[in-house]
């Protein structure tokens, strides 16, 4: 049976660093559609044990008030991943993040650990939801048996600053040197069936730049965007939340087909467009994520 979780829709996923007690007891107030509570690159190497301390009093004690608690764990060439595993599963975390992951066999590692500690701790085994960070070539040529790893497995997200130094070129702010990288994870994904996120935009003094970026992306086909900053929160709901025109559009096309379907008649126009049964799915999906943006109330 599928997740009832795995199909949430996500646009906003916001880095937060697990060591720090003020960034993580009350980001649920940003808004953000999940928040990453992060134990690799954001903790020193001589404080994971801390970090990790930290991480489950926050999973057991602070209530998110819905936001999906999504944690990154250290790779799996570290000491420190198994360890990870069981404090997320024993807290209660929605998902865990899966860091530099390069092939399906690196997912299917993770998901014997978190189903041996949802046993061990008592969890619902098949509670805990997974997703891949894809870092490096490989791991981007491996892209559609990454996503066909697990029914946990609900989406990959590119890390566009570690791939660009395996790729040994540097963030451009052009976009150019991510593009094969975006696209192809983007088919993997919509081939999988499951969702894709776009790696962070880190110069918050560009937010023109970042709003052209997040406009890009959304054109590519992502379904949203990993974040380090609040400030970048309003822009990317705004472009992903979709418009009042669209959701009217969506609105007719539904009922146009299940009407037309009934009569027998397969193509035919709304509001000038030609339309037939390819286009239901997508006016769904806008549907879908009208309500989940707040913005759409409807029977549909």
């Amino acid at each position: 049976m599928t997740h009832p979780d795995k199909k949430r829709l996500r646009r906003s996923m916001m880095f937060l660093n697990c060591q720090k007690p003020g960034l993580i007891k009350d980001p649920y107030i940003y808004g953000a559609d999940s928040i990453m509570l992060d134990l690799e690159d954001a903790v020193a190497e001589n404080q994971k044990d801390a970090a990790r301390y930290s991480l489950f009093h926050a999973l057991r004690e602070i209530d998110y008030r819905g936001v999906e608690r999504v944690v990154r764990i250290n790779g799996l060439d570290t000491p420190h991943w198994r360890e990870d595993i069981r404090v997320c599963v024993a807290g209660g975390a929605d998902t865990i993040r899966i860091a530099k992951t390069e092939r399906a066999q690196d997912v299917r590692v993770v998901e014997e650990a978190v189903t041996a500690a949802e046993e061990e701790f008592g969890v619902p085994v098949g509670r805990t939801l997974l997703m891949a960070a894809i870092e490096s070539t490989r791991g981007v040529l491996n892209a559609l048996e990454i996503c066909e790893s697990s029914e946990r497995l609900f989406g990959i997200a590119l890390s566009g600053g570690d791939y660009t130094k395996d790729l040994q070129t540097v963030i451009s702010g052009t976009g150019v040197e991510l593009a094969g990288a975006r696209q192809h994870m983007i088919i993997a994904a919509r081939a999988a069936g499951v969702q894709c996120f776009d790696t962070v935009f880190t110069n918050l003094d560009d937010m023109e730049g970042f709003e052209r970026e997040v406009r890009m992306i959304k054109m590519m086909g992502f379904d949203g965007k990993s974040l380090v900053n609040p400030r970048q929160i309003e822009i990317v709901h705004q472009i992903f939340t979709p418009t009042r025109k669209e959701i009217i559009f969506a609105e007719k096309v539904v009922r146009e087909i299940d009407e037309k379907k009934a009569q027998g008649i397969g193509v035919f126009t709304v509001d000038g467009k030609m339309i037939d049964i390819a286009f239901y799915d997508g006016a769904m999906r806008t549907l879908r994520l009208a309500k989940a943006s707040g913005v759409y109330e409807g029977d549909l």
